[in-house]
């Protein structure tokens, strides 16, 4: 996937985390940008921890509270490639289902709501939502990242399935994302009538 394995921080989650989970944490860590389309859920690099916990405790078969934490714990430090050091660029193209499911209640949704507006403040992030009503939708309603490498060889798109991550590499197969990616984001909204949309859903909570 990069060449040279790195022992990063996911390493001590070894024994307690699928082997794909540490897979993505580490093609995070050396992906040069990153963008991600969601339909139903949170892009992870920019849940809270309580939106997280929320979504694990829907998770099919019942994941017991200790794998839950050590999950949520794994995916807050995931978020540092975003807010520490110099972080990687990273587009998130949110669909307007995925801000108005309501993981956790209303307190607990209204709160992440708010943690994305704080966010896509950040020179590093553009948050793009796609709304409801838009014709030609492109994808299936699984979310995809596409993370781009220091040379096109080691770009991987990375599908979050019900049975775990995918990782994609095929020249053909990147062509393909990348393409559905390129037209989500041409429908989505401003990045400033994305705020707009996002306060107003927030107040209807």
């Amino acid at each position: 996937m990069t060449g040279t394995r790195t022992r990063g921080w996911w390493e001590e989650y070894r024994d307690n985390l699928p082997s794909g989970l540490l897979d993505l944490a580490e093609l995070e860590h050396h992906a040069t940008a990153m963008r991600v389309a969601v339909t139903v859920h949170m892009p992870g690099l920019l849940q809270t921890s309580e939106h997280a916990r929320a979504t694990m405790r829907e998770a099919v078969p019942p994941l017991r509270p200790y794998e839950i934490e050590h999950r949520v714990s794994y995916r807050v430090k995931r978020q540092a490639v975003l807010f520490e050091g110099a972080p990687t660029p990273y587009t998130a193209i949110v669909h307007e289902a995925a801000l108005r499911m309501g993981f956790g209640g209303p307190d607990i949704a209204r709160d992440q709501l708010h943690h994305l507006l704080e966010v896509s403040e950040q020179p590093s992030i553009t948050l793009l939502v796609l709304p409801f009503g838009q014709t030609g939708f492109p994808a299936s309603g699984q979310p995809i990242t596409y993370a781009t490498g220091d040379v096109p060889q080691l770009d991987t798109v990375v599908l979050d399935t019900d049975h775990g991550c995918e990782f994609l590499d095929v020249e053909a197969q990147l062509n393909r994302y990348h393409s559905v990616v390129d037209r989500m984001e041409s429908r989505a909204l401003s990045e400033t009538e994305s705020r707009d949309l996002i306060r107003r859903i927030a107040t209807e909570l």
